[in-house]
């Protein structure tokens, strides 16, 4: 009852009418296998926080999350100096064990949430509950919830608000929260802990510059806000973030034809293009109802998610094709099971995105492609 009674009270979504693809496709009968597997491998495994790692460059402290920024590098003219930038080149040297944590805990309670879906078992949830209760309540473990220190550039910056979007892994985390049913102290924990990171990010310098952000930065501030904000059953801020996704990130993100003119100009054009089809996918699938679906919305002129997915599918499809030069890192790593196709496919009644999702590569395991997928259990998302 406690499920039930806090999704009709918190999240209260009307259901989106039922398309001819998602009436044909059965989800957890295709990811049953995939997901049992993750998830078992997962129940062995203990939670590991922010409080487990440190580096001296943080100014920081033990709860503080902690990231340098990527495209970061120590300048050969002077070694001793702040650091200077070299687009899409990722500098290895740079601190990762907080975002890597996260990631972890982006793999790890998602695949239990969904076997929990699947199958009932308690031990799923329960596993899944000890991942939440450490990262979000144990005041010995917990992480702070700010991103005050994240994205530092080492001479320059201890934090940027470019930082904020290591959390886009915590989407899926949120969305798996209110769906194992959490014991009602854990509920309340996990519930305030995001409750508070959403008003550090719309009152915090950092935030209001992320939100501000012109490119897959302000869709991202947007898709984090949207589903912390269902999960705290914060209906101002979704509301807020739909007229946005209407009156700002299309109108000003989205090309003619359909393509992320921002993304495109990127040393990752393919890359960046996906990975903000993705967020924009996850923000509309967060906040579609009955009364307001997102995804068949669109502005006068055509431009919507529907026209961003029909530019960006026959690429996903036939990479040759592709129109700019290949993304100077991890090229050959994309395309895999991008969400933005599950998730058109059903709401826009297009069977072919499904099968083209169901062809692509579900568990990859390069460290970057992981970084920039962040829903990885479709089962939570219907």
């Amino acid at each position: 009852m406690q499920r039930r009674t806090f999704l009709a009270s918190a999240l209260a979504l009307p259901a989106m009418r039922v398309s001819r693809a998602a009436a044909k496709l059965d989800l957890a009968a295709i990811e049953r296998t995939r997901v049992l597997r993750a998830a078992n491998k997962y129940l062995g495994e203990a939670p590991v926080t922010v409080t487990a790692a440190s580096s001296p460059r943080s100014a920081g402290g033990k709860h503080d999350f902690f990231s340098e920024g990527d495209y970061w590098w120590p300048d050969p003219a002077n070694p001793q100096g702040p650091y200077i930038q070299r687009d899409g080149m990722s500098n290895p040297e740079n601190f990762v064990e907080h975002r890597r944590a996260m990631i972890r805990l982006s793999l790890a309670v998602p695949a239990l949430a969904a076997a929990y879906k699947i199958t009932k078992e308690r031990k799923y949830a329960e596993q899944a509950a000890a991942h939440l209760r450490a990262w979000f309540v144990d005041e010995a473990t917990r992480m702070n919830p700010n991103l005050q220190y994240a994205q530092a550039i080492q001479g320059r910056f201890t934090g940027r608000g470019t930082g904020i979007i290591d959390t886009l892994h915590l989407v899926e985390v949120a969305r798996a929260a209110w769906q194992i049913d959490l014991k009602p102290a854990d509920l309340a924990g996990v519930k305030g802990w995001f409750a508070s990171y959403i008003d550090w990010m719309t009152t915090h310098p950092y935030g209001i510059a992320e939100r501000d952000a012109k490119n897959n930065h302000g869709t991202c501030w947007c898709t984090q806000v949207a589903a912390f904000a269902q999960l705290t059953g914060n209906r101002e801020q979704m509301a807020w973030c739909r007229n946005r996704y209407q009156t700002v990130l299309i109108p000003n993100q989205e090309g003619a034809d359909g393509s992320f003119p921002l993304e495109l100009a990127r040393t990752k054009p393919y890359g960046y293009s996906l990975f903000n089809l993705d967020a924009m996918a996850i923000l509309v699938q967060t906040l579609s109802t009955r009364e307001d679906n997102l995804w068949t919305w669109q502005l006068p002129d055509g431009r919507g998610m529907a026209k961003a997915m029909a530019w960006m599918v026959p690429f996903i499809a036939d990479k040759k094709g592709w129109p700019k030069p290949p993304d100077v890192m991890y090229d050959k790593e994309w395309p895999v099971r991008q969400p933005c196709l599950v998730f058109a496919g059903v709401a826009l009644d297009k069977p072919e995105y499904i099968a083209l999702w169901r062809k692509l590569e579900a568990d990859p395991t390069v460290e970057e492609v992981l970084r920039n997928l962040p829903v990885r259990q479709p089962v939570l998302w219907f």
